[in-house]
């Protein structure tokens, strides 16, 4: 080799070797960096720590636009239409008939503790038209209720109440002394003939809200016969003496009254009275009850089962009833 080969040689070597030991003196100064490290303990910010305290606020708050109402309403109508008709040579014979019923309830309540005052008001009417006959009442009554309750106890309550009771037009009777069937009837009773207005006062207990029992210990019922021609077709005159219009009686009463759904598509209303008279002997304790029971066929069409049952001295030596089956409409609202 020539001695510029080994001096190109021996060249690059060198400068190899200086450029290594140039890189390996760039090392860090670990004194420096400990002398300016930053020791958290020693230049923490300051902190002062103070106690929380809690105290109540009053921050007002807008009451939202809500109305209480303590009144309850409810109403019912009801339109029942029953038609017959056959032609004249129907050979299982018949008579063309047509029959109108309605009735018509009406309750409100009001109740805000202690105080509670209802209004019931139930109006029914029926006529029926036979071929060759006069027109006839089917169903005739009219029945207001008022009472007045403060609460004294969870159930119980003293109450007062006031009652009127009577019919809308004339009622016949269609058979004659011997039992037997006759066209022209004989007027029997007609509005205010006989009318009943009752008074009383005392305890009244409502375990719930379809239920309850009134317990009159002081009642008095007025009696009216207004109409006079009747005198001489109902023997005992409704217990008003000949030539008076009106009769006074103090009592003991008790009324029962439910008016609950006992399925889901049907409702009964039934209301029981007793009236037992402190003048009278106890043959001559009234017994009334009138029940309805409703199924509906849907929203609008319903069938309808009523019945009365009645035993008053003074007006027949006998238990009364009446009952009825019909197909209609009814409206309930709201």
């Amino acid at each position: 080799m020539s001695k510029t080969g080994l001096g190109l040689i021996f060249f690059i070597l060198s400068f190899s070797s200086a450029f290594a030991q140039k890189t390996d003196s760039l090392k860090a100064d670990t004194t420096l960096l400990n002398k300016y490290r930053i020791d958290p303990r020693k230049n923490a910010f300051p902190m002062h720590i103070r106690p929380v305290q809690v105290t109540e606020q009053q921050i007002p708050v807008e009451l939202l636009d809500y109305k209480v109402s303590y009144w309850h309403k409810n109403v019912i109508f009801g339109l029942n239409f029953n038609q017959s008709a056959f032609t004249n040579n129907w050979s299982a014979g018949g008579v063309n008939a047509v029959a109108l019923g309605t009735n018509f309830d009406f309750k409100t309540e009001y109740s805000k503790s202690p105080f509670d005052y209802t209004t019931e008001l139930n109006l029914i009417y029926g006529i029926s038209k036979n071929k060759g006959q006069t027109s006839r009442k089917t169903n005739d009554r009219i029945f207001l209720d008022n009472k007045v309750a403060s609460q004294i106890s969870k159930h119980w309550f003293f109450f007062g109440s006031l009652s009127f009771e009577s019919q809308f037009a004339k009622g016949f009777n269609y058979t004659d002394a011997n039992g037997n069937a006759v066209d022209q009837g004989l007027i029997i009773s007609n509005f205010m003939a006989p009318g009943y207005l009752t008074e009383s006062i005392g305890f009244e207990y409502k375990p719930t809200k379809y239920f309850d029992l009134r317990l009159g210990t002081g009642t008095a019922k007025q009696t009216f016969v207004l109409d006079t021609t009747i005198y001489h077709n109902q023997p005992d005159n409704y217990g008003v003496l000949p030539r008076h219009t009106y009769i006074n009686q103090l009592a003991f009463q008790v009324v029962a009254a439910i008016d609950k759904d006992i399925m889901k598509n049907m409702h009964l209303n039934a209301r029981y009275a007793l009236f037992v008279p402190y003048q009278q002997p106890l043959a001559y304790t009234t017994h009334r009850l009138d029940a309805t029971l409703t199924a509906k066929v849907n929203r609008l069409v319903n069938v309808t089962m009523n019945g009365t049952f009645l035993y008053d001295k003074n007006t027949s030596s006998k238990p009364q009833g009446t009952e009825g089956l019909s197909l209609g409409v009814s409206y309930t609202f709201p």
